[in-house]
Order: structure tokens, then sequence, then C-alpha cells
């Protein structure tokens, strides 16, 4: 007998459509040789602080600074807890007894992991296994690019050993480890030190960062304005516009228009006219990031509702495996979209198989091959509005990637010299057969240029036009999404300015391959951002919120640094993990080090330290009314405000945090040592000075 555990009741029902002739029991399916039964996602998690230090209730405890940090030597995963922790969840505990009866049946011989395709999917049912088999069985793996019942029952027949996904289950424990140590360690920290919840997160923290850094620049934006150098002129009937790559500041007007008088007394020239007939190709297939990009862009759906819809085709056998980074096509499956392109042929669309590099390359595929669409074809009614949209987006690329019928267009190319002062280059596209843009959303418009022929002269005035520069666009889903892929791309760039195009690829490489979380794991940090209210999505346009600037302020006092260059590094030992150069113990290393280093953070002298203590700590008494000044969110206050007592000095001042051992020299002696690191809010310019009480209040003080 052959057990199945599927990773989700889902599943298990579209592995027994695969099977056939099933009969349900209490928790599982039986028939034809098989049983199969299912996890509901993640039925264990990693034990709580409490737990490694034997404190475990069934009352939530009281979070301190007690044993942080908590790097365990072994992590424990315990059944999964209701809501609010309080006690292991009931149905939790019921389904879990039933894979544990079914795994030490007697006439069970095979296990057979069917989790989800990636390494979530992966560790979720080998957690289940290692806690409920009692005894060696054969252990194996369902791989499943599609939930179709036809690749369901040709997976059966394909069975793979379970050691095969050795290091994709280690990459999977090891992420799992890395973000409960930040996660756990760095959330208690970090909000018992400024007093209310502060989520940090190795990948969520860099999310906010990067929205709250870039709304910040907007705000602080100050236009500026230029000249720009501009010719409009009619030449054989048609207006041509030249736009200088030379810009002048406002002041130097005079020698804009001296520039522009020269221009226009050497004159201009039709030096060069190419024009083509051309082939032109439609985008690549979808991954899921660029799948959600487009349906951001066009129907304004966050990357939350966009997956949850995108995974339920999945589930529905519409669509293939939708956690895909790839935009292409293994080998081993042209036989598979052979049987998709008969099928979608069948219903009137002209394609054809197309054995081309530019759709398979295993070199391109790191564990999914691009999105595609099943033989299993949607009849009219089948899907709602949202998901036919869905749907019909990722259909049509197919559709078009694979289209008999091609897009031709004639493409211009004029190019115009001024003398040997400037050359400029015009370039146009007329679309003669439209081909596969007529099935894809990515359709081009055309662009018509002026016959112009080589040696004709162009008319041409130009002047100086007055323009202002634009401060920086918010993060939209698509340029969140591509940032998040592509998080050092300006510096790549620097690096290739800084040292020259030469040694220019070794320095890019530092930075290549690094990117912000993964396919699978983006969408539900940032809608953990938004739930947690650090930011909010407008139609497809993200913001930050006050509890994100909070959230980032905080961190940046408390000298927690989980910047992209820190969460990216984690990231690329991740993929070592998985591709066997890394062990899970060595990854853990890292983080581990990470952790301890927020912790040793706080020592040094006072002049350097920036501890602020602890929310609610008192650090002395008043100098107005004597009552105990205690650390709040923001500043250090009297405990007699509500009688009235103003006194109150800012935790941040200049851009400088004020240490809580620098708060208590002031109280007990008057005055702070001398403190490194102001901000003047005039100038700019940095300063140092010490802090003394004047009439009740902190002022600066610039004596030795």
């Amino acid at each position: 007998m052959i057990l199945i555990i599927a990773e989700k009741p889902s599943l298990a029902r579209n592995i027994a459509a695969g099977i056939g002739q099933m009969a349900r029991r209490d928790g599982y399916l039986e028939g034809n040789g098989f049983l199969i039964t299912w996890a509901f996602g993640h039925l264990f998690s990693l034990a709580d602080i409490e737990t490694y230090q034997g404190k475990r209730t069934d009352t939530p405890t009281r979070w301190t600074m007690e044993g942080l940090p908590c790097i365990p030597e072994h992590f424990t995963f315990e059944l999964r807890r209701d809501r609010d922790k309080k006690q292991q969840d009931a149905g939790v505990i019921k389904q879990f007894r039933t894979i544990e009866a079914l795994c030490n049946r007697p006439d069970v011989d095979t296990v057979v992991n069917a989790g989800d395709a990636d390494r979530e999917g992966e560790i979720i049912v080998r957690i289940c296994v290692q806690h409920a088999l009692k005894s060696e069985k054969s252990f194996k793996r369902l791989w499943l690019p599609d939930q179709t019942p036809q690749t369901v029952a040709d997976a059966l027949r394909d069975l793979k050993d379970e050691t095969e996904y050795e290091n994709l289950a280690n990459e999977g424990f090891a992420r799992t480890y890395i973000d409960w140590l930040y996660g756990v360690n760095l959330t208690r920290y970090a909000t018992l030190k400024c007093g209310s919840l502060l989520r940090v997160g190795r990948v969520i923290v860099p999310i906010v960062r990067a929205i709250y850094d870039r709304d910040l620049a907007i705000r602080n934006f100050v236009p500026g304005k230029y000249l720009a150098l501009i010719s409009s002129e009619p030449t054989k009937g048609e207006t041509v516009e030249l736009t200088s790559k030379q810009k002048f500041d406002e002041k130097d007007r005079e020698k804009a228009e001296a520039l522009c008088k020269k221009y226009n007394e050497t004159g201009a020239t039709v030096t060069a006219v190419k024009r083509k007939k051309d082939e032109l190709y439609p985008g690549k297939l979808y991954s899921l990031s660029k799948l959600q990009n487009v349906l951001g862009k066009k129907y304004k759906m966050s990357m939350a509702e966009s997956l949850e819809i995108i995974q339920g085709l999945y589930e529905r056998g519409y669509l293939t495996y939708p956690r895909t980074n790839s935009e292409y096509l293994a080998g081993a499956e042209k036989d598979k979209i052979r049987k998709i392109i008969a099928e979608v042929g069948k219903i009137g669309y002209p394609v054809r198989f197309k054995d081309s590099k530019k759709i398979f390359d295993d070199s391109k595929i790191e564990s999914h091959s691009a999105l595609t669409p099943t033989y299993k074809i949607p009849k009219k009614g089948d899907l709602s509005e949202k998901e036919n949209k869905v749907y019909a987006t990722v259909f049509r690329r197919f559709v078009a990637v694979f289209c008999a019928e091609p897009c031709l267009a004639e493409k211009t190319e004029i190019t115009i010299a001024v003398g040997d002062l400037e050359e400029f280059t015009l370039k146009g596209l007329v679309i003669t057969e439209r081909g596969w843009m007529k099935y894809d959303d990515a359709a081009q418009k055309d662009k018509v240029l002026p016959r112009l022929s080589k040696g004709d002269a162009v008319n041409i005035a130009f002047a100086p036009h007055e323009k202002e520069t634009t401060p920086p666009k918010h993060y939209t889903i698509e340029t969140l999404n591509n940032y998040l892929k592509n998080p050092f791309r300006e510096e790549k760039a620097a690096a290739e300015d800084a040292v020259g195009s030469d040694d220019a690829e070794e320095y890019k490489a530092i930075f290549e391959g690094l990117e912000l979380g993964t396919e699978a794991t983006r969408t539900g940090i940032i809608d953990n951002a938004r739930k947690s209210g650090y930011i909010a999505l407008n139609k497809d346009v993200y913001t930050i919120l006050p509890g994100g600037e909070y959230l980032i302020e905080s961190l940046e006092r408390l000298q927690i640094r989980m910047d992209k260059f820190r969460t990216s590094e984690m990231g690329k030992a991740l993929k070592k993990v998985f591709h066997g150069e890394m062990s899970v113990e060595e990854s853990v290393a890292l983080a581990a080090a990470d952790v301890r280093e927020v912790f040793a953070a706080k020592g040094g002298s006072i002049e350097e330290d920036a501890d602020i203590g602890l929310y609610g700590e008192t650090v002395g008494n008043c100098p107005l009314c004597g009552k105990p000044v205690v650390r709040g969110k923001f500043s250090y206050g009297c405990s007699g405000y509500k009688e009235g007592c103003p006194f109150r000095v800012n935790i941040s001042i200049c851009n400088r945090v004020i240490s809580a051992e620098n708060m208590k020299l002031l109280l007990t002696a008057g005055k702070t040592s001398k403190i490194k690191g102001f901000v003047s809010k005039k100038t700019g310019k940095p300063f140092d000075a010490a802090l003394r009480l004047e009439n009740g209040k902190a002022v600066f003080d610039f004596s030795d």
C-alpha cells in the first residue's frame, strides 16, 4: 500500500482524481492500492523562545529581555497552536493523529511526499513524516508541475526517491531557522525597547525601507529648473522635433542661446536613412512576478489578490505551478507543450510547436518552468470575471509565443547631423502584419517618421526651453517587484562608472543574483507589511504609513541594520544551501552572528552609546517636580505629565540618539558627556556638543 500525504485537501482531491475510484474515510481517501491524506499547510511550527527556556505554559507569557538573544542549538517543531497561542489547535492535532496512524499501518510500505513543488511544500510534509513515522519505510516524492488528472497519473508512474530533494529540503529548513532567529529575537528586542509591537523580519524591513526612502525623497524633493535646447520645425510637410543632449542652468541662458545660434547657423542634414522589414517577437512566457506586474498595472490587482487567483487556477488544473521565477520551459516538457498546443488549436487559435532556444532553455530554469495554461481549457462560465482576466493574460501570452502567424513591421531609423556639433537619431515603426499581436496584450502602436532621404536638409530653429526636474515616482506593484528582483541596479552601474568597463564585470558580479525575498515569499511578506500598518496600496501605488515610518526610524535609533545588503546576502547563502555549497548549520551560524551583533552593540563609551534603554524604564528624577522620568516611545518624559509637569527630552535630537546613560547623567549631574554626530537643521553640518539642564530644559553646551 502506498500512502500519499498532500500539502492541503484540495491537492489531495486532485491526486485522487488522477487515481480514480477512491472512497472517503475520516481524514483520508482509500482505493486502488493508495491511501491519500493531507495537512492543512503547516501543521507544525517552530517553538517559541519560552519552550527553549523551559517556560512554556498554556498562558501567554510576558516578553522580557531575559534570555535574549535566543540561539537554539537544535530547533524544535511543535504542532501549530491556535491564534492566541494558548493551546495547540484541536483540528491540527486530529489530522496529525490520522497521518501518524496511516504512516504506521502495517500494510503501508511506501510514504509519498506530495507537498507543493517548492521548498515550503517539501518541508511541510517532511516534518509531518519525521514526527509520525515510527519505523523505516520507503520515502518517495510526487512532483507536480500542474494538477491535471493526466499529469498526476503520469507523475505517479514516475515517483522519485525523496533523497533527490535533499538540497531543496535543506534550503527550506535553513530559511525557516534563519527567519525565526531574526524575527523572534529582533521583534521582541525592538518591541521591548519601543513600547509597541514592531515586526522585524529579514525581508519585510528592507521592503518597507525601500518605500520609506522613496516617499521621503518625494517629500523632500525641491524642483530644479533647467534649459533644454529644442527644435520643432516642419520639413516636407512633417514636423521634425529634435532635443539636444546639452542642458544648461537658468543662469547660463546666454551660453544656451549662443549654442542654439551656432546650431541654427550650421544647419542640419540627413546623413543616413535605414529602412528594413523585420519580424517582431512576442514577450517571453510569464514568471510569477512578471505576471503580477501586468495584472497590477492593467487591472490594479494587488500581489496578494493576483496570487490567490493564480493559485486557485493552478489547484483547479487550469495553470501550471505558479511560484516560478523562470520565463523559459524545460526541454523535457516539449511533449506536454505539444499536447497543450493541440488543445489550443482545436478552439481556433493559429498555433504551432516551435523548438526554439528562446522558449526551451534548461539553463534558465532554477526549479520550475514558466507559467503556462494546461491542456485543461475552461469552458464559458467556469471562471469568475477576475479569474478570466488572469487566465486570459497567461493564455494569450502562450498563444503569442507559439503563434503560427508572424508579426511583421517596417523599421525606420533616420540620422540627422548638425555639422559635427551633435547627431540625432529618429526611430519609427510601422506594423505591416499583426500576427501574434492580435492575441497578446502587449500591442505596439505605429510610430510614423517623415519621409526623408539621405542628403535632405532639415529645417531647424533651436531655442532654449524652460524645463523643470520631476520628483521620483512612488513605487508601483511593477516597479517594487522589479526593485526586489534587482535591488542593486544602481550599485552595479556605479561600479562600472567607478572602475571602468575593463574591471566592471568583476565588481558587478558581486551584486549579481542578489534579490530581496523570492517569487514564492514576496507576495506574502508585502501583504504582511500592509496588514501591519506599515505601507498602503492604493490601486497599484505603494506609500509609506506612519507605522512604517515609526518602524524604520525606531530601528535606526536601535542600530538594527536590517538593510538590503544583509538580507540579500542571506538570500545568497540560502541559494548556496540549495546548490549543496553550504550546510544548513553554516547558513544558520551567519544569521546567529548577525543577531548577536545587535545585542552586543549596546556596549562602548557613553559618547558613542546609542542604547535608549527599555520602554517604560526609569532614568532619573524630574528636575522640575521630582517625580520619576521614564522612557517613552519618542522621548524621556516626566511621569507627572498628567498633573501638568512639562519636562520632556526627545530621544532623537538633531539626528542624534540620546542614550539612556546620557539621560541619566543629565538628570543626576545636570550635564551629559560630549555627544558626537549632531546635525544642524539650518546648515546640515555635523557638530559635537553636550546637553545641560537650563531652567528645566535640555540645551546644547559647547564648552570643553
